[in-house]
């Protein structure tokens, strides 16, 4: 991770890089590390680039019918998010990424001095198909409550989401970007092919879409790391064994007190984690990166006052 900031978004925090990285000039970041359903680990990341304007002001300027800068923003997009399976040059002998998954190998092997062109795109057009194309599986739709609402899934992934071309609402001044493949998620070339593994690339722009990709940003950064439901069983259980003892004896404060010292020892046990986690907390390494000192908010206590200044 520190090696993707330093050279692919071209940040460092101890001398300025004024000639940015992949996405421009990156004036701070901020990502925080989780393990997914298998236990691999992954990073979900926003970042703000240099002379990126703020969402009302991106609003702002699209319902002022700004042309200049509805054309130079959907230009930097589209040239900078793609959604679409390469197409295929042909078979290319010997490329490590047609013989095995092209998340295992580093690319070319040096033996296509003849074609490079033609190898690299053909790696890369493997390395789109397998990492970025999407197939509905039950995962997409453990949310349907089941008919008469729509199957939708959750990812907002299906064959119909296709846009020729990026434009602004006139109405809401809400940007669309292009889809050329509602099956593929959102990658950046460069990224990509350097990570060399699934990615998605969003843009935070204006309207709804905004909105959503803040909560999920904001849901994914306050979001326990023990699930409820884990939880209510385990303070279950504890009960269950703390009744087990001789209680008549023993005084109620001291009952009181093993009786929550019970809960966290059985909510610690319960807790899931993975082979790489475990990994990454033994030799301390970050769980977040951040290219700023910030105060930690204790988000209840914030949400009630926010609730009582604003009700």
């Amino acid at each position: 991770m520190k090696a993707f900031i330093s050279t692919v978004l071209g940040f460092d925090a101890k001398k300025p890089n004024f000639e940015g990285g992949i996405l421009g000039m990156v004036k701070a970041h901020y990502g925080c590390v989780e393990a997914q359903g298998r236990g691999t680990l992954h990073c979900h990341m926003i970042v703000w680039v240099e002379g990126a304007l703020n969402v009302d002001e991106i609003k702002r300027k699209a319902l002022e019918r700004d042309v200049d800068f509805q054309t130079r923003l959907i230009r930097f997009l589209d040239d900078t998010i793609s959604n679409e399976i390469p197409v295929d040059p042909g078979d290319v002998p010997d490329l490590p990424s047609s013989i095995h998954h092209p998340c295992s190998v580093r690319g070319l092997n040096g033996s296509h001095a003849e074609d490079v062109e033609k190898a690299v795109d053909r790696d890369f057009h493997n390395l789109v198909k397998k990492c970025q194309s999407h197939k509905h599986t039950s995962t997409c739709f453990k949310y349907w409550k089941g008919p008469p609402n729509p199957k939708e899934c959750r990812f907002d992934l299906d064959e119909s989401n296709v846009r020729k071309c990026s434009f602004f609402d006139p109405e809401t001044g809400e940007l669309h970007l292009r889809c050329l493949d509602g099956m593929v998620n959102n990658f950046n070339k460069t990224i990509l092919q350097c990570i060399r593994c699934n990615m998605d690339i969003k843009f935070i722009g204006s309207g709804a879409s905004a909105k959503a990709v803040l909560y999920y940003i904001t849901d994914y950064i306050t979001k326990s790391q023990l699930k409820s439901h884990v939880a209510y069983a385990a303070l279950e259980l504890a009960v269950r064994k703390l009744d087990i003892l001789e209680a008549e004896d023993d005084p109620i404060t001291i009952r009181a007190k093993k009786l929550l010292q019970k809960c966290a020892f059985s909510m610690i046990s319960r807790q899931e984690l993975s082979a790489p986690q475990v990994c990454s907390y033994l030799m301390d390494f970050e769980d977040h990166f951040t290219s700023h000192e910030f105060h930690s908010i204790f988000w209840p206590m914030f949400e009630n006052y926010v609730d009582g200044v604003l009700p």
